[in-house]
């Protein structure tokens, strides 16, 4: 019988089918669309600082598209967000809830009962968490309307999926698999080889190198190194980059290191910092990096060069749908000096420790579990004349913490008196200051940060720029708009009035407007009306600007 039950598995799974894990009944899901599937992302793409979640389904171009329930189950939850736009959760009766982003609004009763919640809270950012069953939905029914609305590049759908019980994300790709075609292979574009900290060396160097998938040159390394591919998985249809779901590497026929894309958790998800490099997927695993994903030998994945021959790395590249390309390249064994990181003028951070760092002004506290790897510090400290605080360097390449630690940096020379107008700025690789918050205690500004870089104290006295866009458009365009520029600390806060009473003004942070789509019930035709909007910067530096209109 156990057998028996290991083939219909099988079986279901390539019919993309799932079985549950308590009921072992299979699970079906039909399609959020009435109209023909196709996908501009997938499941676990790399991301800025996070895995892609879910899978963006393409809305024809455009937004305002039906969006269907796709199993039996009741709606828990509805929120409408800056980063997400409009954004519903549906927990359903399969074991697996799943959570709809970007959307242009809610169907009814839902929507009214949003916005009654927007104009009670005086905010756009809305949460509202009904009664379990209190908006029941069947497969099939409509829920919603497709959009573009938050931190979304284009009209689409992003569907979120996760396990009800444990709270994973889950690939929802097999669930749609028959919905979809794909017969395209996915690509090797570039691989790097990362030689590791006192124990490696790569073509006479310790930092990682990248390389071309044609590169005909002799690659020469000795001692331990590291390996990671750049590659793309492409479908039937479209031009778009997606994530490789599983990449297996073998040195001298024996397999090293596998990655199969298909489930992570909400703390596994900022560990993508650990496997990746750039747009690199590292081929090993980093001894701070738990991600369930990443499966090793014995070394992690590591490759010990210590023999004058070739050693012959060969890549495995397969997506959802079983289509494979293979790529290889060829490294020499061949003895190089391997440089110590055990200099007297740096620090070492160790990965397995409380790390701690103290110098004059500054005050840095890791805890255990932050890091993912061993890291000797290139330390500096600049001293600009007339600057707030000095500059530190904690390293000069960015390092990735897994959560935020507690920073503070002295103030050196007191600017302005109001204490406020102070904020922590990492400054990038163009000397440019990125805000990171903070506020200022006792001599200190205190922050917190999520990666090593270089860090300094900056002030910010300028108020945001609030100017009007094209005011004599509103009445026939339906819309109010309002285009704000805040260059430092970023905006806190705004709050728009009509006649003295509150508008419904939502951000777009992709093009930063306010936008207040006007409202015939709340703005009454055939008169003057005074708008008011005041955008509030995180220092407290505030603007407000007035208009009037006719409607």
């Amino acid at each position: 019988m156990i057998i028996i039950k290991q083939y219909m598995t099988a079986f279901l799974l390539l019919c993309g089918l799932q079985v549950h894990a308590q009921s072992s009944i299979p699970v079906r899901f039909t399609p959020p669309f009435d109209f023909p599937l196709s996908l501009s992302g997938n499941f676990g793409e790399i991301r800025t600082d996070h895995f892609h979640g879910g899978l963006d389904f393409k809305t024809q171009g455009v937004s305002g598209k039906r969006v269907l329930a796709i199993a039996d189950g009741y709606i828990s939850r509805i929120r409408v967000t800056h980063g997400s736009g409009y954004t519903l959760d549906v927990r359903h009766d399969n074991g697996y809830s799943t959570i709809n982003r970007h959307l242009s609004g809610f169907v009814a009763p839902i929507a009214g009962r949003v916005k009654e919640l927007q104009y009670a809270g005086e905010s756009w950012e809305a949460t509202l968490i009904p009664e379990k069953d209190e908006y029941r939905v069947k497969a099939g029914q409509q829920i919603a309307w497709s959009g573009n609305t938050g931190y979304s590049f284009g009209p689409h759908l992003h569907l979120d999926m996760f396990e009800s019980e444990t709270g994973d994300y889950i690939d929802p790709l097999p669930f749609f698999r028959r919905y979809l075609k794909d017969t395209r292979a996915p690509q090797a574009l570039g691989f790097m080889l990362f030689p590791q900290m006192g124990k490696g060396v790569v073509n006479r160097k310790s930092t990682p190198q990248a390389f071309g998938v044609n590169r005909k040159d002799t690659i020469c390394a000795w001692g331990v190194i590291g390996s990671g591919i750049r590659a793309y998985d492409y479908m039937d249809g479209g031009h778009n980059r997606c994530g490789v779901h599983t990449v297996i590497l073998t040195v001298d026929g024996e397999e090293v290191f596998r990655s199969v894309v298909d489930r992570f958790s909400g703390y596994e998800n900022r560990m993508i910092n650990s496997w990746t490099h750039d747009r690199y997927m590292k081929s090993f695993i980093e001894p701070g990096n738990t991600l369930r994903m990443l499966t090793a030998g014995n070394n992690r994945g590591l490759v010990t060069i210590d023999e004058e021959r070739d050693y012959h790395f060969r890549y495995t590249l397969k997506d959802a749908y079983g289509n494979t390309a293979r790529f290889g390249f060829v490294v020499k064994g061949a003895p190089q000096p391997i440089e110590s990181p055990a200099r007297k003028d740096r620090h070492i951070f160790r990965w397995d420790r409380v790390n701690c760092l103290q110098e004059p002004g500054l005050e840095l506290l890791i805890p255990r579990g932050m890091m993912y790897d061993d890291v000797a510090l290139n330390f500096a400290v600049r001293a600009d004349s007339g600057a707030v605080a000095f500059t530190y360097q904690l390293h000069d390449g960015r390092v990735p913490l897994h959560r935020y630690c507690d920073i503070r940096i002295g103030i050196r020379r007191k600017t302005v008196a109001d204490s406020t107008k102070y904020y922590m700025a990492r400054v990038d690789d163009r000397g440019k200051f990125v805000s990171v918050g903070g506020r200022y205690e006792n001599g200190y500004v205190k922050s917190r940060i999520r990666e090593l870089g270089t860090y300094t104290v900056a002030v910010d006295t300028v108020s945001p720029v609030v100017t009007a866009v094209n005011p004599n458009r509103w009445a026939r365009s339906g819309k109010i708009v309002y285009k704000v520029e805040e260059k430092q600390t970023g905006v806190k806060s705004y709050r728009g009035t009509i006649d003295g009473k509150y508008a419904l003004f939502g951000w777009n942070i992709m093009t930063d407007r306010l936008v207040y789509e006007i409202d015939p019930e709340r703005v009454k035709k055939g008169g003057r009306h005074v708008v008011e909007i005041t955008v509030t910067d995180d220092c407290g530096n505030e603007t407000t600007e007035r208009n009037q209109f006719n409607y």
